[in-house]
């Protein structure tokens, strides 16, 4: 099952197993149940303290779980977790076997203090790049915590659940039966959600810092370089995100970020926080600005109720999915309108799927459709499409994709549980159509995150931060950086090249300028 370069590496890190794990799986006679048993033999064989039972009794086959021996598993996997998944298995193994996870000790001690039973259920796409942190937060709960279950279930695999379930979006999380949250979460965020009084306790522990000497606002690639650059002058900084890494924790492959031939939005994100904490920066985590008022200690005010101050802001709250703002849309939402077709593509397997844009996103979206669904409906507003030629060409060659230019979007229909179809108009000859289907993928582009800004801060007509050559915008003190500003070309290397310039510009204010503290 494993070749021989993962055995290797596998073996070394069981080699930091504290404590005996065992393996109980509950098999069947398909061939991924065959699959799996080749799987987890390989496992045992790579440790003496690995050991593996097949008389597992769990409902859903084939599955395994991670236990301490003598112990009920906790943890476990309703599929082979390959792909992406293969590293929340790993750490699933050392964590059960005693390896401290990296997490801060006051979360530990929050996912211990949690009282209850927690029936966790995540549903996930082996190719989906967000469910593995999901996963991985819900694995360690469990091991923390004896009132914690969680198990990993693939959707692929698991077909006749997802449809019971009404599952059309990945990851989608069930907790004691009921639906608990869709997309990306955080350890943190899931806690602060089971921990009720998470929210007061950090407005009061907020309330209480003094004023920064420049507060980041925003943990995207921008406020992460802002950061760096603003603690290296040795004045104090903090960090203000909703959650830390912003638009790039959804992003797949990244190919242009210049020395690193190849990466990952997760894992991008995880080497700037470790790049951040490296030095004396204030990070508060799962916080949402909501307004800033200028003055000479300008204020930040959060939805939490808490205020922050700062001789200096540097805004950079970067961009979200821009929506279609049709009929239907928000209703269906995660019931068959999708934004991600990496995570939510294998979920339509040998369905009917639409993508909305015509751009560089919208075409390589479309091309990996195809290799999934039965067919791909392109819709562009446009009478060209906008993507690279090589796209294009790729695109064309395809039996399963049609084309549709000058077509809007008008409606999103469903049945009032899921998708069903999607209405365009015909801008050349203004007939309306309606394309039946089952999923619909929208990637017409971004919006920046700016709406708690408008009247205090210039924005131009796309709402974005007008900035100076040095960041500066129209409130003193007050500087931007990243997507969320007129910086034209939105693009990772480019929001941190802004963002270190627009650190640049806030100390250049502070050394010139007079603020009491």
């Amino acid at each position: 099952m494993l070749d021989a370069t993962i055995k290797a590496q596998l073996k070394a890190y069981l080699e930091r197993l504290q404590r005996p794990i065992e393996l109980v799986a509950s098999l069947d006679d398909s061939a991924k149940g065959q699959e799996l048993h080749g799987l987890l033999t390989d496992i045992a064989e790579l440790s003496d303290k690995v050991a593996l039972r097949t008389n597992g009794q769990h409902t859903l086959r084939p599955s395994f779980g991670v236990a301490e021996p003598g112990e009920a598993p906790r943890i476990h996997f309703a599929g082979i977790p390959m792909g992406h998944e293969f590293t929340s298995l790993v750490l699933a193994l050392l964590q059960t076997g005693g390896h401290p996870p990296k997490v801060d000790q006051a979360v530990i001690d929050q996912i211990k203090a949690l009282p209850g039973k927690f029936e966790f259920e995540t549903f996930i796409s082996l190719s989906c790049h967000n469910c593995p942190d999901v996963v991985q937060a819900l694995n360690l709960m469990a091991v923390l915590n004896p009132g914690v279950t969680s198990t990993m279930i693939d959707g692929a695999l698991f077909q006749g659940l997802v449809e019971e379930r009404k599952i059309m979006a990945v990851p989608t999380v069930f907790l004691n039966g009921e639906s608990f949250g869709q997309g990306r979460m955080t350890i943190e965020e899931i806690v602060a959600k089971l921990d009720t009084g998470a929210v007061a306790r950090a407005a009061e522990e907020i309330g209480k810092k003094d004023a920064f000497d420049v507060l980041v606002v925003g943990g995207g690639p921008a406020g992460a370089a802002a950061a760096v650059y603003a603690a290296r002058k040795g004045i104090r900084t903090g960090v203000l995100a909703e959650r830390f890494g912003g638009q790039v924790m959804d992003t797949l492959g990244i190919e242009n970020f210049i020395s690193v031939q190849h990466t990952e939005g997760p894992k991008l994100v995880a080497a700037l926080e470790q790049h951040v904490k490296e030095y004396a920066v204030d990070v508060m985590n799962l916080q949402r600005a909501t307004r800033l008022v200028p003055g000479e200690l300008i204020e930040i005010q959060l939805e939490n109720g808490a205020t922050l101050k700062s001789k200096t802001v540097i805004l950079s709250t970067g961009a979200r999915w821009r929506e279609m703002n049709v009929p239907g849309e928000a209703e269906y939402k995660a019931k068959g309108v999708c934004f991600c077709p990496h995570c939510d593509g294998p979920l339509f397997k040998g369905k009917r799927v639409a993508v909305i844009g015509g751009g560089n996103s919208g075409v390589e979206a479309a091309i990996d459709l195809a290799g999934i669904v039965s067919h791909v409906t392109l819709l562009e507003f446009a009478d060209t499409l906008r993507a690279d030629a090589v796209l294009q060409t790729k695109l064309n060659s395809l039996p399963n994709v049609t084309v549709i230019k000058s077509a809007q979007t008008t409606e999103v229909t469903g049945d009032g549980q899921k998708v069903n179809g999607i209405r365009y108009k015909d801008r050349v000859s203004g007939s309306e159509h309606l394309v039946e289907l089952e999923g619909i993928f929208v990637q017409i582009g971004l919006l920046p995150n700016t709406d708690w800004l408008k009247g205090v801060v210039e924005l131009s007509d796309r709402g974005e931060i007008i900035v100076d050559a040095k960041g500066q915008t129209s409130v003193p003190g007050v500087f931007a950086a990243g997507d969320c500003t007129t910086v034209p070309y939105k693009q990772i290397i480019i929001a941190m090249g802004e963002g270190a310039k627009a650190s640049l510009g806030a100390f250049d204010h502070l050394i010139r300028s007079s603020v009491p503290a």
